[in-house]
């Protein structure tokens, strides 16, 4: 008998990330069309996640202003020119991948795991909303960041800063350019990046000092015969402080990162895309139930038969909750619906008993004068009518909305929390307008 390897710690964080991922992604099956088309950029970066998760990558995502260095600074990492450095504002147009090979650092688990780093657009740039929605995304799903800066923090680096703060990965400070100061002036803005203003954002052993593309130095060179030329070079780069930094990161916590990032942006995007599909279905819900209750007042208001009243309203009623259903992925009978509508009419009782008496003392006239009031009742009636027929389109939704359950509330209690929550007024004039113009349209409506 061979003993199989045991799951470690680590396998078992990934497994965990995994299923969030691909749990986030299964929502989505019940989706209709028009709703993944709507929801197309969360399952994209849904799946680009899942990509991410199972090839074992780390992406960190490189922010700062203009002219701060990021550039370069990816270019002295990777120890070529694979970023554009250009002295204009806005020169970097979109997020860029640039892989690393971290001095072959691999994801413990992954053999063929990867390093990227994302090359963002700078933070103060033109059309800086756009770019500061791409770089939130970014920070996102990066497993960790590094905020490059040449001097102290400005409003605007401050204020993301604390921003990509609240996304809980692990920040590198990055001061470039420190060939530009004095030893004293470099000790007063460590002393400030480590003071209580960055206290909770960024922690002082993530504070690092780089130069990725040092100003030139200016030699004077004395050549065997006495003569001296002048001559201008270009120092190495010096990011060494920071690449040992982000290693040890790596190897102290990578799979830990992964895992984590690719669990809270499951749990983010799943919040996001269930509050998305309720919000569609439920304003689609609302439309097809103002559609249906305007039918049926004007279907009410205009019949001169008092027994068609109720019959074809409770027609109305049934076929509004067979359509209702289908918004929500619920298959339901007409026979069922009926039993539905049933159901809710007897939760509401007496709350309902005014539109009951109304649309029956209106029906009782219809039928004493075979029709000749309907011109005096229609409004009273079909506005009563289409206004039972509102109340119980609400409570089908919520019926729907919570898998074709009332839950622990159980009917009567959501019947009586729609009632108080519906502005009845404005219901009964919204449908008397409806009939209004219906009948207005209708020279045979006043007749007998």
């Amino acid at each position: 008998m061979t003993n199989e390897p045991t799951p470690s710690k680590d396998d078992d964080q990934l497994l965990d990330a995994l299923g969030a991922v691909e749990h986030a992604l299964g929502q989505l099956d019940d989706c209709t069309d028009k709703e993944k088309e709507a929801l197309s950029a969360d399952i994209r970066s849904l799946r680009d996640m899942l990509a991410k998760l199972q090839a074992g990558r780390v992406e960190i995502a490189v922010f700062g202003e203009i002219s701060t260095g990021k550039s370069a600074l990816i270019n002295a990492l990777v120890g070529e020119q694979v970023a554009s450095v250009n002295i204009r504002g806005g020169w970097t147009k979109d997020i860029w991948d640039v892989p690393w090979n971290a001095d072959g650092y691999v994801v413990p688990g992954f053999a063929d795991s990867s390093v990227v780093l994302l090359d963002t657009p700078g933070l103060n740039e033109v059309d800086g909303k756009r770019r500061a929605d791409m770089a939130r995304d970014t920070a996102e799903r990066a497993d960790l960041v590094l905020f490059v800066t040449d001097s102290d923090l400005n409003e605007t680096e401050y204020t993301a800063l604390a921003e990509l703060a609240t996304g809980h990965k692990p920040i590198i400070l990055v001061l470039n350019k420190v060939d530009l100061y004095t030893p004293k002036q470099l000790d007063d803005l460590m002393s400030l990046f480590r003071g209580p203003r960055l206290k909770g954002l960024v922690e002082p052993e993530n504070i690092v000092q780089v130069t990725a593309d040092p100003r030139p130095v200016e030699y004077h060179i004395e050549s065997a015969d006495g003569s001296v030329r002048q001559e201008w070079r270009e120092p190495e780069p010096n990011v060494d402080a920071l690449r040992v930094r982000i290693l040890e990161v790596l190897q102290h916590d990578g799979s830990d990162l992964i895992a984590l990032n690719a669990s809270m942006f499951a749990a983010d995007r799943s919040d996001r895309v269930g509050a998305m599909r309720v919000k569609m279905r439920n304003d689609r819900a609302n439309s097809i139930i103002w559609s249906y209750a305007a039918v049926k007042s004007i279907a009410v208001a205009v019949n001169h038969f008092p027994v068609l009243d109720v019959v074809g309203g409770t027609a109305v009623d049934a076929a509004m909750v067979v359509t209702l259903g289908k918004v929500y992925g619920i298959n339901i009978t007409t026979d069922n619906a009926r039993d539905l509508v049933t159901s809710i009419l007897k939760a509401a009782g007496w709350m309902m008993a005014g539109e009951v008496i109304v649309s029956s003392v209106s029906s009782f006239f219809k039928g004493l004068t075979w029709g000749a009031s309907t011109a005096i009742s229609a409004l009273p009636q079909g506005a009563a009518a289409g206004y039972g027929s509102y109340i119980v389109g609400q409570a089908a939704r919520y019926y729907f909305e919570h898998g074709a359950s009332w839950g622990e509330k159980g009917p009567k209690r959501v019947v009586a929390r729609i009632l108080e929550n519906t502005d009845k007024q404005s219901v009964i004039e919204h449908l008397k307008n409806e009939i209004k113009n219906k009948l207005s349209k209708n020279r045979y409506s006043t007749k007998g």
